[in-house]
């Protein structure tokens, strides 16, 4: 029996690195205001540039583990028609804050096999990319889960340029005293029917639920991932309100051992700060 627990054990933490958080994404209409904003919590970003949508930009919040918020908003010189058409554009148009975030499995292809093999719906790989202020291009591609962008699960990403040029604009993180993007909080209608998904998806043993009154809502976590699902304790609190406007989606992040939330001014949803 010890190889099949052995092999099980594997697979278990394969899937649970599937779920290592590249980035998560806080939307407006105001770059410079969440810019502002997060520097006096003690984030500060750097612009990243224009992506090759012709309807986004963005600035980046990066760590020391490779992940980084990203700060995203409209182009000043916006395509109207790529705009509409983009994922996130109504998160955008609406300051929604947190809107969506991105995974980098150890193993891209192998991943989006495995999610297919559980039944995920999974959209086709499709390259992507944007070129830095300074000139240097990046490019990469990335797999839509469940066809969300990254709203109830994590768009999968992965570089073909160096990570490290789309991480760091400047070579180093720009938030070096926090380790990395430790929690996503996803708002969900139905938790049980969530967390059912998510084991199906990634093959995750039960979570930890708890009730947390000061936060709204009732809890699930899953050890050794980033995920938190949410569902309100009342249908008249600030996560059902935005599961009405935007769904099942993320309301939260976190960044390092959360021991406060921070509700955002310049957007909507929450940060976790130590």
């Amino acid at each position: 029996m010890k190889p099949l627990i052995v092999t099980a054990i594997a697979m278990l933490t394969t899937q649970a690195a599937d779920l290592r958080v590249d980035h998560a994404t806080l939307a407006g209409l105001d770059l410079k205001g969440m810019q502002q904003e997060l520097a006096a919590a003690g984030l500060p970003s750097e612009y990243g540039g224009k992506h090759a949508n012709h309807a986004t930009e963005m600035a980046t919040i990066s760590f020391p583990d490779g992940s980084y918020l990203e700060l995203i908003s409209r182009q000043p010189d916006f395509d109207p028609k790529s705009f509409a058409e983009h994922a996130w554009a109504k998160y955008i148009e609406t300051n929604a804050g947190p809107c969506g975030w991105a995974v980098r499995p150890v193993d891209f292809k192998d991943a989006v096999k495995r999610l297919k093999s559980a039944g995920i719906d999974m959209d086709d790989v499709a390259p992507s990319g944007r070129r830095r202020p300074d000139g240097v291009r990046l490019d990469w591609e990335t797999a839509q889960v469940h066809g969300d962008r990254g709203a109830f699960f994590p768009f999968l990403i992965h570089d073909i340029t160096p990570h490290e040029n789309r991480v760091y604009p400047t070579g180093k993180p720009s938030a070096p005293q926090f380790s990395g993007i430790t929690q996503v909080v996803i708002a969900v209608k139905d938790l049980d029917g969530a967390i059912a998904i998510y084991r199906k998806a990634y093959g995750l043993g039960e979570p930890i639920r708890k009730s947390d009154p000061a936060f709204g809502a009732r809890m699930a976590s899953f050890p050794g991932t980033p995920v938190v699902l949410a569902s309100p304790l009342t249908q008249d609190n600030w996560i059902a309100a935005r599961i009405t406007k935007y769904g099942d989606a993320p309301c939260a992040f976190a960044i390092g051992k959360p021991t406060k939330w921070i509700e955002l001014k310049s957007v909507g949803g929450r940060l976790g700060m130590p």
